[in-house]
């Protein structure tokens, strides 16, 4: 199945083009100090009587001198050809980038196109502005003036940034709640997000039904065609608050498996029926993510591959290494699900390929960062779901794939890496875990942490354990911290520290809820493992706590775990 494990696929590679490629023509450069926008640029195109600036504005892939900066026109958003409600037309849409949100110190402008084979979405690489510096921007088309993001540029390559505000989240299923934690997360005002994947999720309406029921509808068919994907991304982009979240800060994004097909893996569906059709369904699910999403030109899909695994260097401070545990991955073994599998074992098995265990572990090796940050999908420790001596783990996860997480943890260790620290989504819960040499050893020395999000609101609301403590814990000295509410986690990284908040709402069944730290963690400089500075169980004043679930067993949290993580 996989026979040459290409990373940055060519026109040629393994797999089939289907002649669906993306045209490129919505990328702009940089054109100058233009001044005041200019309405004579757009007089040609056919006017528009409604917004089309519906879906917001965003930016992302921060370096030293520059950022892309999105949108997408869309008059209709949810019509379901997928085309916006935009005429098969044009359209110059004209950008500027200013030092003060109110454009009285404008630094650079242009005009981009928005093209009906791209959608109408706009992606402008700015280059040429300042190296740690605020910025904001806004688009224009005909007399239609969209919403101001702010935006940042990373620290110069060789600067020791004094500190990083950087938000983490992931899995925010529309139906199972509003978005309130992505708005909470804007007020918090962070420098940088990282999105590890499930941003949009692929069910028809009521495909995916949290516990109680769901509070909205997905519109259309489960997503499967360019059409579907695209209107289904407009949806979850006509969101306040997830347009509030994009129109704070730069976003550095990388997809899970619903913006394509639940746990689906290289050419696997999750039917594996439905596999001769999973290379339309990629090629099409990537071209609409990467219409939809603040991504530079190296990420246009070709077919049914993109290149989206990257690197982002904060200066000295941190690097990023994000992966794409999707792609390259070998099938989950003994037909996924929790199990103890001995092919689990295999040393030949990877789960971001063996190629981009290479580019990490080449990354490290040349890394001078205080910080070296793995952004990924699925949960990196270890988590026995039985207190039996075998081995009952999750297939889709790293544990399902041991050799592979065995030599990511060593290509670490050997490049000396100061300080690693692991990122991830995908469980639909808070989690802290340590990330040890040898996971078979309970004595095993801690050599790295992870820092698992909950979602925004996949699941449903969900439920606070006082003690911070999953049954799990018992049998896997790893698992240090655990609740099962929704949120993000805010990070604070300076040179002598990692701090953790695991923010938390108290309920997404209900809009407008308030927003809590439930614990803080903190990895010092130097030193292995983390340490938890607070602790604060969820409160009992100021939110609707009415309808939360009664106290669970233990029992009842592990089949909530195992239900979660099977969506």
């Amino acid at each position: 199945m996989h026979p040459s494990r290409t990373l940055a696929p060519s026109p040629t590679s393994r797999r089939v083009v289907l002649g669906v490629g993306l045209a490129t023509g919505a990328t702009a450069t940089v054109t100058g100090l233009l001044g005041p926008l200019d309405s004579r640029a757009t007089a040609a195109a056919p006017r528009l009587r409604r917004n089309p600036f519906r879906l917001g504005v965003a930016s992302g892939d921060p370096n030293p001198g520059g950022v892309v900066l999105w949108t997408r026109l869309a008059v209709s958003p949810l019509d379901a050809d997928g085309r916006g409600g935009m005429p098969s037309r044009t359209y110059p849409v004209q950008w500027q980038v200013a030092r003060d949100s109110r454009f009285r110190r404008v630094v650079t402008s242009g005009t981009a196109y928005a093209r009906p084979t791209a959608a109408h979405s706009v992606h402008v690489e700015v280059a040429g502005l300042r190296s740690g510096t605020e910025y904001f921007y806004r688009f224009k088309v005909g007399s239609h003036l969209s919403r101001t993001g702010r935006t940042r540029t990373a620290p110069a390559y060789d600067a020791m940034a004094s500190g990083l505000a950087m938000s983490f989240v992931s899995c925010s299923q529309y139906e199972h709640g509003f978005f309130t934690a992505y708005r909470r997360l804007a007020q918090d005002q962070p420098d940088l997000v990282l999105h590890l994947g499930d941003y949009q999720y692929e069910y028809r309406a009521g495909g995916y039904v949290a516990p109680g029921g769901n509070v909205r509808d997905h519109r259309g068919p489960e997503t499967t065609t360019l059409a579907g994907y695209r209107q289904r991304l407009a949806q979850y982009k006509t969101d306040p608050d997830l347009q509030a979240a994009h129109a704070v800060a730069p976003w550095l994004v990388v997809f899970d498996d619903h913006e394509v097909d639940n746990n689906w893996a290289d050419d696997v569906a999750e039917k594996p029926t439905e596999s001769a059709a999973l290379p339309a369904r990629r090629a099409a699910a990537f071209r609409a993510y990467y219409e939809n999403m603040p991504l530079r030109r190296a990420s246009i899909p070709r077919g049914p591959d993109i290149s989206i695994y990257r690197r982002l260097r904060w200066g000295r401070l941190a690097s990023f290494h994000v992966l794409d545990t999707r792609q390259y991955r070998d099938d989950q073994a003994c037909g996924d699900g929790y199990k103890d599998c001995p092919d689990a074992d295999a040393p030949e098995r990877s789960l971001p390929g063996i190629e981009q265990e290479q580019w990490l572990a080449d990354g490290f090796a040349r890394s001078r960062a205080r910080w070296d940050v793995l952004g990924q999908q699925v949960f990196f420790g270890r988590r026995d779901s039985t207190a039996t001596p075998d081995n009952t783990v999750s297939m889709d996860s790293w544990d399902g794939y041991r050799p592979s997480r065995d030599r990511v943890v060593r290509s670490w260790q050997d490049a000396g890496v100061r300080n690693p620290v692991v990122l991830t989504g995908d469980v639909h819960a808070h989690w802290a875990s340590d990330v040890l040499q040898d996971f078979r050893a309970a004595d095993s020395p801690v050599v790295g942490s992870e820092f698992v999000c909950s979602s925004i609101t996949s699941g449903g609301d969900g439920y606070d354990e006082p003690t911070g403590q999953h049954p799990w814990a018992a049998y896997n000295p790893n698992l240090r911290f655990w609740t099962n509410l929704r949120g993000y986690v805010n990070t604070r990284i300076t040179p002598e520290s990692f701090t953790v908040d695991y923010r938390c709402v108290t309920r997404v069944k209900i809009p407008d809820q308030p927003v809590f730290t439930r614990a803080r963690f903190v990895v010092d400089d130097g030193v292995p493992g983390m340490r938890q500075t607070f602790d604060n169980p969820l409160p009992t004043q100021g939110a609707d706590l009415r309808a939360l679930p009664a106290p669970r067993t233990d029992a009842q949290k592990i089949a909530d775990t195992l239900e979660a993580e099977t969506q």
